[in-house]
């Protein structure tokens, strides 16, 4: 909202400078996002009255202008503008003047006439962007005063950005009441002040939907001057507001709209149809708004109708068939109170927004609507005149908000705010805000008045006091929180852990949104239900993921099109999978890598990442764990076929997956090397063994070397899986260090070199001890998976 100062200062002064108001607003919760000044910078411009005009001898769109401007005589001024005439006040630019964009204003000849000065339009001051004409101003404006001091416009325009629940501030009135408690001194408030009633004739006004409108007030005002024009401090009022004048009664609902607070509207009577009723739209019943717009409107649309057809849209915006338009005489002015949730949405449903719709889906005082029509009355009949009728009033006032009184606590004040300010204060702050307050044994009972609809429990109140008391006065303590301990378990791998390992093997951790676009979510889950949501922020934002991979092959893609060649994500959070009919959410731990397996260096040669580097990062995280995880050959309609693997934990549980994107997949997101996957369930990545202890042996251990030969599809844990199934208590580990296929070694198999290690606790093994244990061991790794020793 855009207000000008010198007009909220009308309502209260109080000794301080532009800076320090803002300060206070800001401070208060009204942030002010800008100050300008109210006109661009010019000087040497007084009034002046144009005394007579004549026709220039060599200039026919010329004239010769006396022009009085209080300097004892009058100046000899050249004007061109189609309105200059004798009696005219206007803004009088004298010698040595300095107009908008530095021009200056001499002596000069024009076509031969000497001209001591300029007369301005508001473009030339900077007032306006467009001018048909001299600047016109009052009869009684006094000659010879500076322009600047006679429209005040040494002023400056503060818009203030108001949240949602402020709507009380959405006026000069409301702004005032906040500036005057920030300064405990008193605000000058419009009082109510009935018009007087030269006639009764009234129109019958009927609300079918008392609980969207439970009040609405109609006046008629009769023989309203259609040549009256508006007068300029209230047209300079209006464009410092951000308004323009559109003539005297609609700048005037503009004026009480921007004063007060309170939306009015203003009907042609004379094209109205019989009395005026409030309802529901018909579905397909159109109105042509005063934008020019047509609508289409159905039965969640609130209307002000007349017994022919829609007149307005309910709080938001009146119909162009009953405008008031220059030829209007006789007006039926309106002010109504509408419920919030009656208009919420209302506008944007048909792509509008206005100051009123704006106002009455935050709220608005249901008891202004009486000063509001009067106010709007007295100055309407001031600028045009005209006879005013009754005030018809229709209301339910079962439907009208109700305030009810809030309890106040001392104690809880204290116990917030860290300090409690004296009774005298908080009263004070309460009375100012308009509040009705009452002392009481611990505290008071507060009445919130009908423009603050953000007061309701008492925490709002104690708000309310730390904000006019002033956050940067309240103390600063350190707070005090007795927390428990909780015994660290030894089964459960922490989370963090597992995030320092990746990032130190190279990862760098994400964070995604949980929602994802339904493309993606289909390349990674082809065929699996998918979870919508029912209000998404964008389409590309419109399912609940089913996998990480989503939102990481995303951010591995963004990173890829800025240049990245090597990149190693990871990140933890929940999926989302439909099961049996209910929605499961599960915490996974996902990863991404692409690009060279090691950063460039000099000593050792770059290769691209492959399958057994990314399986070594998740070997390292079961590692931490103490616990095996089992790498079976699968297949995922994400994966290559070839490089897909399922990761199975020891007890046979299915924990994750890990392999190489789909080379279609690949293509799909623009990938240019290969992609690698996994994605584990954190739960059971982060069941831990419990340490236990082992004794050390003080005797010498042996190594032993095989190289057997398998079929190509037997694998090396099948082999070191056999080797542990033989529970030889001498036998303490079996690593597989080499594969070869290649001359002597038959097609359709492999050799393997296994390391063993052999070591007793209670003496020395002997060769023949050694040679049983491997004897024993061949025999077994031949039944079980029919591998011997290669030649």
């Amino acid at each position: 909202m855009q207000i000008s100062e010198a007009w909220l200062r009308t309502y209260v002064n109080p000794a301080v400078s532009t800076e320090e108001l803002v300060a206070q607003l800001t401070m208060a919760g009204l942030e002010v996002d800008s100050v300008t000044p109210a006109a661009a910078v010019f000087s040497g411009v007084v009034i002046g009255e144009v005394l007579a005009t004549e026709q220039h001898p060599d200039a026919d769109r010329l004239r010769v202008c006396k022009v009085e401007v209080g300097q004892g005589e009058p100046l000899q001024i050249v004007c061109g503008a189609s309105n200059v005439r004798p009696g005219l006040k206007i803004p009088a630019a004298l010698i040595g003047a300095v107009l908008p964009g530095d021009f200056k204003i001499k002596k000069s000849k024009l076509r031969g006439v000497e001209s001591n000065g300029m007369l301005c339009s508001e473009k030339e001051l900077g007032l306006a962007e467009e001018a048909n004409g001299l600047m016109e101003l009052a009869e009684d404006a006094p000659v010879g005063v500076d322009i600047r001091e006679y429209l005040s416009l040494n002023d400056n325009l503060i818009e203030v950005d108001l949240t949602p629940n402020r709507a009380d501030c959405l006026s000069v009135e409301g702004l005032a009441r906040e500036v005057a408690v920030l300064n405990q001194i008193d605000c000058q408030v419009t009082p109510l002040k009935k018009a007087d009633v030269a006639h009764r004739d009234t129109l019958d006004i009927r609300i079918d939907p008392v609980e969207a409108c439970p009040r609405y007030l109609g006046r008629l005002i009769k023989g309203v001057n259609p040549q009256a024009e508006t007068p300029l401090w209230m047209q300079e009022r209006l464009r410092r507001s951000g308004l323009r004048s559109l003539g005297p009664v609609v700048d005037v609902t503009n004026y009480v709209l921007l004063e007060l607070g309170q939306p009015l509207h203003a009907f042609d009577a004379d094209k109205l149809n019989g009395g005026i009723r409030v309802r529901w739209a018909e579905d397909g019943e159109e109105l042509a708004l005063l934008n020019s717009q047509t609508i289409k409107l159905d039965a969640e649309a609130l209307v002000i109708a007349d017994n022919a057809r829609a007149l307005a849209l309910a709080g938001v915006m009146g119909g162009s068939e009953s405008a008031v338009g220059e030829g209007t005489q006789n007006i039926f002015l309106e002010c109504a109170f509408f419920a919030p949730q009656s208009i919420a949405g209302k506008a944007r449903r048909f792509g509008l927004h206005t100051d009123s719709s704006h106002r009455f889906e935050r709220g608005v005082d249901p008891f202004l609507q009486e000063r509001a029509i009067e106010r709007a009355t007295q100055l309407i009949t001031e600028i045009a005149g005209g006879s005013v009728g009754l005030l018809s009033e229709a209301v339910a006032d079962v439907h009208l908000p109700k305030r009810l009184p809030i309890e106040l606590r001392r104690q809880r004040i204290e116990r917030l705010l860290g300090l409690l300010p004296s009774d005298e204060q908080i009263a004070g702050i309460f009375r100012r805000l308009g509040m009705g307050i009452e002392t009481v044994s611990d505290g008071w009972l507060v009445t919130p008045p009908g423009f603050r609809f953000d007061v309701a429990i008492e925490a709002d109140l104690i708000e309310e006091v730390a904000r006019i008391y002033g956050y940067n006065n309240l103390p600063s303590n350190r707070l005090l929180v007795r927390t428990e301990l909780h015994k660290a378990t030894e089964s459960a791998l922490e989370l963090d852990r597992a995030r320092d390992l990746l990032v130190d093997r190279g990862y760098q951790e994400a964070i995604t949104f949980s929602f994802v676009d339904a493309e993606t979510q289909q390349a990674f889950m082809p065929g699996s239900e998918m979870i919508t949501l029912q209000n998404p922020i964008s389409s590309e934002l419109s399912v609940m993921r089913g996998t990480l991979w989503c939102g990481l092959i995303k951010a591995a893609e963004h990173n890829v099109n800025r240049q990245q060649n090597r990149v190693r994500l990871f990140e933890t959070g929940l999926r989302f999978i439909r099961l049996e009919g209910q929605v499961l959410q599960q915490k996974m731990l996902a990863g991404v890598a692409l690009g060279s397996a090691h950063p460039e260096q000099w000593g050792e040669a770059a290769r691209a990442v492959d399958f057994f580097d990314i399986k070594a990062d998740v070997e390292a995280l079961f590692a931490l764990t103490g616990c095996a995880a089992l790498f079976v050959p699968s297949e995922h309609p994400a994966l290559h076929p070839g490089q897909t693997a399922e990761i199975v934990a020891s007890d046979g549980q299915r924990v994750g997956l890990i392999g190489m994107l789909h080379p279609n997949l690949e293509k799909q997101f623009g990938f240019d090397s290969r992609v690698f996957l996994f994605e584990l369930d954190q739960d059971a990545l982060l069941a831990k063994q419990k340490a236990q202890f082992k004794p050390l042996s003080k005797y010498p251990s042996v190594r032993r070397d095989l190289a057997l030969i398998v079929k190509e599809e037997v694998t090396a844990e099948q082999i070191t899986t056999c080797v542990s199934e033989l529970q030889e208590p001498a036998l303490q580990t079996a690593v597989p260090f080499d594969v070869y296929r290649g001359k002597g070694v038959e097609a359709g198999h492999k050799s393997i070199a296994l390391s063993l290690t052999l070591q007793d606790y209670s003496q020395t093994l002997t060769d023949s001890e050694i040679d049983a244990i491997v004897c024993k061991l061949l025999e077994n790794l031949k039944n079980k998976i029919g591998a011997k020793l290669r030649d």
